[in-house]
């Protein structure tokens, strides 16, 4: 009987990793090899399985179709090959080994600082690599294996995962002292100026939660009034552009501090986040995730 050949897991680390970057000297330096190593690798991957994956020029790397389809399939195999590691780590101490997880960044800076040093002491034998990122590409990377859990806000559609809510983030309407005389119970959607209301730029979940919460369909962000992070919209409101909504988290972090900014709640129906740990269903390390689930909530 004839030997049969199978692809190895380095070259199919290449390929997806030529996908992802589209260039082979962005995806060498992203597998630490030289371009040499990697173009090579991928030429003996397609005389393995006999056909061509990658139509290669000077200036463009094209995948064929069929290139397209093994690189969905590569992507699989990768995953499960490191989830081999993971029921290892899994059978071993709880929260130990690596782990990756992407944080959005409307929560990043506001819950990280307060619960890493908690997360150090108790489980010294983790190593957290963290990757702050908006909702969209955490749940994509978190889809293709590339991270193994997100801490993210719902509502938010993130393909085929297992999820535990750590506890809900109310919304605050924010605006310069002075401006406008806040009820004592907080203010109605119905009462803000959409004119002068700044919102995070599309890709921030915090947007489309903002906008839910006042349930106003007429409130549509203009270009130029739209802001790259909650610190940056921030100063903008201290310097009299326009008013905000920010959830209670970053009010609590102390984002206001030094300004003229001041807060009170959003008087809506459901003015609040859900604040979340998600993971891919069916992961070995369902009980690593739901423990850390635990600690983050307690935070």
């Amino acid at each position: 009987m004839a030997a049969t050949y199978l692809p190895t897991i380095k070259q199919l680390h290449y390929l997806v990793a030529l996908r992802d970057a589209g260039h082979f000297g962005r995806a060498a330096a992203s597998c630490f090899v030289t371009q040499s190593t990697l173009s090579a690798g991928i030429r003996e991957l397609e005389t393995l399985i006999g056909v061509t994956l990658v139509e290669r020029t000077r200036r463009v790397v094209r995948f064929t179709p069929l290139g397209e389809r093994i690189v969905d399939k590569a992507r699989r195999v990768l995953r499960e090959a490191d989830e081999l590691g993971d029921m290892a780590r899994a059978a071993g101490r709880p929260l130990s080994g690596e782990m990756r997880m992407s944080v959005i960044p409307t929560i990043a800076p506001f819950m990280l600082p307060r619960i890493l040093p908690r997360l150090r002491r108790d489980y010294p034998d983790l190593k957290l690599y963290l990757r702050e990122e908006p909702s969209a590409a955490a749940c994509e990377r978190l889809s293709h294996g590339r991270t193994d859990c997100v801490l993210l806000a719902l509502p938010y559609a993130c393909g085929d995962v297992e999820a535990v809510t750590l506890f809900a983030d109310t919304l605050h309407f924010a605006f310069q002292r002075g401006e406008i005389d806040p009820p004592t119970r907080g203010i109605r959607p119905d009462a803000i100026d959409e004119t002068r209301l700044l919102l995070l730029e599309d890709g921030h979940c915090l947007k489309d939660h903002a906008l839910a919460a006042c349930n106003r369909p007429e409130i549509r962000a203009e270009p130029t009034m739209l802001g790259t992070s909650l610190h940056t919209i921030v100063q903008m409101v201290d310097n009299g552009l326009g008013m905000t909504i920010l959830p209670a988290m970053a009010v609590d972090a102390g984002i206001l501090e030094g300004t003229q900014v001041v807060a009170c709640p959003l008087a809506a129906d459901d003015p609040a986040r859900d604040i979340a740990l998600v993971w891919r269903r069916g992961s070995p390390r369902e009980k690593d995730f739901r423990l850390l689930a635990g600690v983050l909530a307690e935070g």
